[in-house]
């Protein structure tokens, strides 16, 4: 608990320390409290948008190894393993996403021994659609009898590598229009922030009018940037297996 202070905190300072620096470099340009808070509330927009990217990368990468992941589980499987030695195998052997998560898997079942249990933990910490499949696939065998795994997970391992193929693909398109909306909602304000050298432009948008166009540029690069982000979003598959189900119908 204290640990997750101690990052929040730190976190916020950071926040803090970058947010002070724009508004005074701004402010060292222009000489104009108004645009340099407008500017720092414009690279804030930004700063939200990375934050939640970031969230989404975490998710890309669950998915993109989930192909390995069932690599990893049908070699040791065909080499003798039972379920447990090899999904404790993937803290050691698996990719790198999901070792933490064995890891605690590992020690779920060497403290405990239930692995249903071990299992629903390692679901809530992954917390995403591929893994709820895989993992609900292996406690379904391990209850019913484990001669049809290996097809299962065969299966399963195709149907996850043409999903993430499609994925990507799309993304790749998406990603060239985002960019280019990107840029076209960046371009009027690092014009102003060119122009706000000049004192006749600070003067101007330190008016009554001028910080009314500040704001009314401000709400729609907002929108722009939420409606940008909204139209990118490629649906979620239903966490099914989950008893709290997120994403979006397909």
């Amino acid at each position: 608990m204290k640990n997750i202070k101690n990052a929040s905190l730190q976190k916020f300072l950071i926040i803090l320390f970058i947010t002070f620096t724009v508004f005074a470099f701004v402010f060292l340009v222009s000489n104009s409290a108004y645009i340099s808070i407008s500017f720092t509330c414009f690279l804030s927009i930004f700063w939200v948008v990375a934050r939640k990217k970031v969230s989404a990368r975490r998710s890309l990468l669950i998915q993109s190894s989930a192909p390995e992941m069932i690599d990893h589980l049908r070699a040791g499987i065909q080499s003798g393993l039972s379920l447990n030695e090899s999904l404790i195998g993937l803290a050691s052997r698996g990719p790198e996403v999901f070792r933490d998560c064995f890891s605690n898997f590992r020690d779920e079942i060497y403290r405990t021994g239930n692995f249903d249990q071990a299992v629903t933990r390692a679901k809530a910490e992954l917390s995403h659609p591929s893994t709820d499949q895989i993992l609900e696939s292996l406690a379904l065998a391990r209850v019913l009898g484990s001669a049809e795994l290996l097809n299962i997970l065969r299966l399963l391992g195709k149907f996850t590598r043409e999903d993430l193929s499609l994925r990507r693909e799309i993304a790749v398109k998406h990603n060239w229009i985002k960019n280019s909306a990107h840029l076209s909602a960046a371009a009027p304000w690092l014009l102003l922030l060119l122009l706000s050298t000049q004192p006749s432009t600070a003067r101007a948008f330190s008016t009554q009018s001028g910080v009314l166009i500040l704001l009314a540029g401000l709400s729609m690069t907002a929108i722009a940037y939420l409606w940008m982000n909204f139209l990118a979003k490629l649906p979620e598959a239903r966490r099914v297996f989950s008893e709290n189900q997120g994403g979006v119908n397909l």
